[in-house]
């Protein structure tokens, strides 16, 4: 009931009321780096989501009692687990998606820890003052809602559920969380380190498996209280639909198409580095300016210099630390990215840069891409591709700059590159987005709101944020009259 990733003993079943479980079905974890099968995991029906959620309902009877102070404590016991372990961890995440090495040892699963470090800080300073209403007294609290169901994609699996793990715990839900099909196995080392915690039985369950299986099966379960998803829009409808059913709040964090302004008076270097950068994990980040609008006085000297420091990307084992992108996470990945480039080729559009798979390595490895000037009505500029692929259009005007870049469906985050301050709080102020950098990428602070507008998602998470959805705010209002004299 084992498998041996990269050294490192990961048990295969499901991690379900403090034990674990197998399943009849099976499914594999495929690595991208070479395709060979790495595990074969218990695959979860509607019985094993059953049996976790019920475990979790019955442990949230004490847990959402447990004091702030303990459950705080559990969470930073959990931070250590993950610090004892990050080599083993960015070791087998990175077999089993993809993603540089380096970028594991180094940020991913330090965030990891970060995320249940911050949540437990949080949850101690957690507070709204009491205020006065005609000599009553007004009091707000953070009531947890009881079970979470956790749902996260593959690109940072055990990043990006942390993300959501860590504030639900702390908030005194109980979870239940399915990983990834395509990277399931972080989730079953954390409920290792969440068992050598001491996390009391049920507080934390994880079921591997297939979508349409488990994962249907978790988010119409009427015993569900919360809902966090992160991936496709597709996929979100049909949760949201089950949620429906049950009147379960979501919270959703989807795809994008974001806009990457450059000004002419932006700073060229900087602007070039940071937007060669959005190829960063193979593409594979929703967050990615793939859409780059420069200003048309600078655009031939961009071109060149982007295309310049592009071809210097070098490709290949993420494991090696020269390798500064990798693979596609699957096979069925590989040529759904292929099929946008096909179409865009076949609609007359020819890349400057790449535009194809990399026959040197073979696999499931894509060359970075750039397409200039499609029509604004063309596949390739307005879906999400979560590839290589970037597409680079001119603008004249800073008001032209703002249509482009809010002339998409999606409103996941935007970049500007400008040297002009008050330029940058303008531009910034009009973009349609839940999340603007300003000559940078990828800044992340645990204390802002994340989320998306518009097919980028709904709600928002981030400190006091999270707490705001994953418990039911109550306010207590108390009057003076009617007090005993013991009162």
């Amino acid at each position: 009931m084992t498998a041996k990733v990269e050294g490192v003993e990961i048990d295969t079943r499901h991690w379900i009321g403090g034990k674990r479980v197998d399943s009849a079905d099976r499914f594999q974890t495929i690595s991208p780096i070479d395709e060979a099968a790495i595990a074969d995991l218990a695959s979860a029906g509607a019985a094993e989501v059953d049996q976790a959620v019920n475990a979790a309902h019955a442990a949230f009877k004490t847990w959402g009692r447990t004091s702030r102070e303990e459950r705080a404590r559990l969470l930073h016991k959990i931070a250590d687990g993950v610090e004892a372990r990050v080599e083993q961890l960015a070791q087998v995440e990175t077999r089993d998606n993809g993603s540089l090495l380096r970028s594991q040892r180094r940020g991913v699963m330090p965030r990891v820890a970060h995320n249940f470090r911050f949540f437990a800080d949080w949850l101690l300073q957690l507070d709204h003052p009491d205020f006065d209403t005609r000599g009553h007294r007004n009091h707000v609290s953070w009531d947890p809602s009881g079970v979470a169901a956790i749902i996260t994609p593959w690109n940072a699996p055990l990043m990006l559920g942390t993300w959501r793990i860590a504030p639900a715990l702390a908030s005194g839900c109980t979870v239940v969380y399915k990983p990834p099909e395509w990277a399931p196995l972080t989730a079953s080392l954390l409920a290792d380190i969440t068992a050598e915690a001491g996390l009391p039985e049920g507080v934390f369950n994880v079921v591997q498996g297939l979508g349409k299986t488990a994962g249907a099966a978790l988010t119409k379960h009427p015993k569900v209280r919360r809902i966090s998803f992160t991936g496709s829009v597709p996929t979100a409808k049909t949760i949201a639909a089950a949620a429906a059913e049950n009147l379960v709040p979501l919270s959703f964090e989807l795809g994008g198409k974001s806009p990457f302004i450059v000004f002419a008076d932006a700073d060229l270097d900087l602007a070039v580095t940071t937007a060669v950068g959005q190829y960063d994990n193979a593409g594979q980040v929703c967050l990615a300016g793939t859409r780059i609008l420069v200003e048309e006085s600078i655009r031939e000297t961009f071109i060149a210099a982007f295309i310049e420091k592009a071809k210097k990307i070098r490709q290949g084992d993420p494991r090696d630390e020269a390798t500064d992108i990798g693979p596609q996470i699957s096979r069925p990945h590989f040529q759904r990215v292929d099929g946008f480039v096909k179409r865009a080729k076949e609609a007359g559009l020819k890349p400057v840069l790449g535009g194809g798979p990399n026959e040197e390595l073979g696999g499931i490895y894509y060359r970075p891409t750039l397409f200039l000037d499609p029509p604004n009505d063309s596949e390739i500029l307005r879906e999400e591709v979560f590839g290589p692929v970037l597409c680079l259009q001119s603008f004249k005007t800073e008001a032209q700059a703002i249509q482009m870049a809010n002339d998409t469906e999606y409103g996941l985050a935007g970049v500007v590159m400008t040297g002009d301050e008050a330029r940058a709080k303008r531009v910034s102020a009009q973009i349609n987005a839940g999340l603007v950098w300003n000559n940078c990428f990828f800044v992340r602070d645990l204390r802002q709101p994340f989320g998306g507008n518009g097919k980028s998602g709904i709600g928002r998470e981030g400190g006091t944020w999270s707490f705001d959805f994953y418990c039911d705010v109550k306010a207590s209002i108390f009057s003076p009259n009617g007090w005993s004299k013991n009162g």
